[in-house]
């Protein structure tokens, strides 16, 4: 299990999205409120963001994030207008190295995932490993279940230029839901292309991990959009993603859920 949060609107230093609001992503790491399993989430963190050039970037770290010395001073001077994060929880079996810290990424997308498959090794990635390419298969650095999800999305959108993101989401999360069987499969995820945020909260034979949406927080500039596993600011202010549903943040249009 991890906790996510990502940031969309005017530009900000990354110190406001990450480290500022009462309940930021170090809190959520030493003090969870909503997580099934686990108490601490210790085994990394990082985040991600969009260069001048429109190429996502990112920064990891496979310690904890309140050890990361370098954090502050990053965090006062980097500054942009779509961030994504998240502190991890690892799940047994899945070694804390920076191959296997989130945020992943490709040429276009940022990808988050919060949750586990369970018995993903034996029982889904057989499965998952007969739909990729070579070339896809082969750009996997590290070999969590959530890395590997993120391939099936990139797979998905390779064999169709024109299929938009939210189709290759939900295409995605339907054949975990296939090859699962009776096993659980917690799905959140947080996805962006450099315009957009998906956020998606999803589980098959489980509860749906906790996810938050915010568009009129004061502690954030006129037309910020904001999700994040829990609340970053006063709860009022936050509303829950319905279970099974994707929601889409876009500067330009008001925030849209769509059912999975």
């Amino acid at each position: 299990m991890c906790r996510l949060a990502a940031y969309l609107g005017p530009e900000i230093v990354l110190e406001r999205f990450l480290l500022a609001p009462p309940h930021n992503l170090v809190e959520q790491a030493q003090a969870p409120r909503e997580m099934y399993y686990g108490r601490l989430n210790g085994d990394g963190f990082g985040f991600g963001w969009y260069d001048r050039d429109g190429a996502p970037e990112t920064y990891v770290n496979p310690q904890p994030i309140w050890n990361d010395a370098n954090l502050p001073t990053l965090a006062r001077n980097l500054r942009g207008d779509l961030w994504l994060a998240s502190v991890r929880s690892a799940t047994p079996g899945f070694g804390n190295t920076p191959a296997n810290t989130q945020p992943f990424k490709d040429d276009e997308l940022l990808f988050l995932h919060n949750g586990f498959v369970e018995d993903f090794r034996r029982n889904v990635r057989p499965k998952l490993l007969r739909e990729l390419s070579v070339d896809i298969e082969a750009s996997v650095r590290g070999d969590t279940d959530s890395e590997y999800l993120f391939a099936l999305l990139r797979q998905m959108l390779s064999e169709d230029e024109d299929m938009a993101v939210e189709s290759a989401i939900g295409e995605t999360l339907a054949l975990f839901s296939d090859w699962t069987d009776q096993a659980a499969a917690l799905l959140n995820l947080i996805v962006s292309d450099g315009e957009r945020i998906y956020a998606i909260r999803h589980a098959v034979n489980h509860d749906s991990p906790s996810l938050y949406y915010c568009v009129d927080d004061e502690d954030f500039p006129d037309g910020a959009q904001l999700v994040a596993s829990e609340a970053l600011t006063e709860q009022g202010l936050w509303q829950p993603l319905p279970e099974h549903s994707l929601l889409i943040l876009d500067p330009e249009s008001p925030p849209e859920l769509i059912a999975l």
